[in-house]
């Protein structure tokens, strides 16, 4: 059966408009803008009521931890893929720093395997690269892997790339996108040896913006920029942090673009001011930072010097988040509220709500060259998302969807609410309920 949605407020491509869309099957068939013709024939063809409603691509989050295998008393791909899509993300792409490492093309595999058994949403998995696996790195297959993650500056296990000659070697070589993570090591050891120096164990987690400080991101950024652009590498720098890493990048479309920038929510919505409320809880890697540096965030991503708004969604249990400067583990869950998020920003006047989609949903799609996804168009996989722009709903323990069970975002009103998610064509979630059985799949890319 056909199914037709119908009458929303149809968002898409910077437009604004009144519309229906059919779809059949996995795709989108057809675009009604306006009224659909009187002749059109509704019998057997399942209708979704859609007045009053906005109607959005899904949410593409280019940069998760879904903590599957080996973490999983954190999240699995099954719980945290359908917090993700409670929250209108219809395609996520996770991170090799599981355990094992995903640093082979068979555990690489493995990952794909297993979420094509307990995924809700569409997903893709990065080729980790490490001082010693360029071998492995250099199989990865553009056209089935979204990119190859270099951790340049962590204490991530062994995925520290800090020999030079490899790091040119990847960028050299990469036959897809490198991704990379972008702090100084050396910086940071040194600005924790002077806070404990100062504080012993007892380090406040308002140093965290000065130990992992922007000169950290700077040194290692401008490093990645470097070699980019010494080798035409695909470079995307992921979850960005401070105002003078934004000198690095040019403003344009992604799509023209071989340097790429990435923002998460977390660094649009707080600033180290709000360690004083949230401590540990907004522990992130890299740091929160400064209000100004919040502002040069915004402003960048306005002038489209930063191309797309991510996660990092990345649970740990409140247990282990509980706990003093050095043993709190850094990151925080984010996929059921992060698109809320941004619209409550739009709402309040920070950002456009085309300006949303098209950093959260499209950006992502041309910067990894997804096929056929991050757009309401014709013959496109039918991902999508209706939005009720006026139901008011507050976080609570009783409507997180994460395993860890626990958001920064707990007692925050949020004035708009995701109704339902399509994957594939496929109603899955609807009305706070997710369906037991799934359409989702691999998505691929154009080499």
């Amino acid at each position: 059966m056909k199914t037709l949605i119908k009458d929303a407020t149809i968002i898409n491509e910077g437009l604004r408009f009144q519309g229906s869309v059919l779809i059949d099957n996995k795709k989108i068939e057809k675009i009604f803008p306006h009224i659909l013709p009187t002749d059109f024939d509704l019998s057997e063809i399942e209708v979704v009521n859609a007045e009053g409603l906005y109607l959005i691509p899904g949410v593409i989050d280019d940069q998760v931890h879904f903590r599957e295998p080996g973490l999983t008393h954190k999240g699995e791909i099954a719980t945290e893929s359908r917090a993700a899509i409670a929250g209108g993300i219809t395609t996520f792409m996770e991170m090799p720093n599981t355990n094992p490492q995903a640093v082979t093309q068979e555990i690489l595999e493995d990952k794909y395997q297993r979420a094509a058994e307990v995924s809700a949403t569409n997903y893709s998995f990065y080729m980790g690269a490490t001082n010693s696996n360029l071998d492995e790195v250099l199989k990865t297959d553009p056209s089935k892997v979204c990119g190859i993650k270099v951790f340049m500056g962590s204490s991530t296990g062994n995925m520290l790339v800090d020999d030079e000659k490899v790091l040119s070697d990847i960028f050299k070589n990469a036959p897809t996108l490198v991704a990379t993570h972008c702090e100084d090591e050396t910086t940071i050891q040194k600005n924790v040896e002077i806070a404990r120096a100062r504080y012993g164990e007892n380090v406040p987690i308002s140093r965290h913006a000065h130990i992992r400080s922007d000169e950290a991101c700077y040194i290692s950024s401008s490093k990645a920029v470097e070699l980019a652009s010494k080798f035409d590498t695909r470079l995307h720098i992921l979850h960005l942090s401070s105002a003078k890493e934004m000198n690095l990048f040019s403003a344009g479309k992604v799509a023209e673009k071989n340097i790429t920038a990435e923002v998460c929510v977390h660094h649009l919505w707080f600033d180290e001011r709000d360690y004083i409320k949230h401590g540990t809880r907004i522990k992130w890697n890299p740091s929160i930072k400064s209000a100004k540096d919040k502002e040069a965030l915004w402003e960048a991503l306005l002038s489209d010097k930063i191309d797309v708004i991510a996660t990092d969604h990345a649970p740990h249990t409140l247990d282990e988040k509980n706990n003093t400067y050095f043993k709190a583990p850094s990151g925080g869950p984010l996929v059921q509220h992060s698109l809320v998020a941004m619209l409550e920003m739009s709402k309040k006047g920070f950002i456009r709500i085309e300006k949303v989609i098209q950093k959260m949903c499209h950006a992502p799609a041309d910067l990894f060259r997804i096929e056929k996804r991050g757009y309401i168009r014709e013959g496109y996989f039918a991902d999508l998302v209706l939005i009720d722009p006026d139901k008011s709903w507050m976080v609570s323990p009783e409507n997180i969807l994460y395993k860890c069970g626990w958001s920064t975002f707990e007692g925050t009103e949020f004035s708009n609410k995701i109704v339902s998610t399509f994957i594939n064509g496929k109603k899955i979630f609807n009305d706070d309920t997710i369906s037991e059985t799934y359409n989702s799949s691999r998505v691929t890319f154009s080499i």
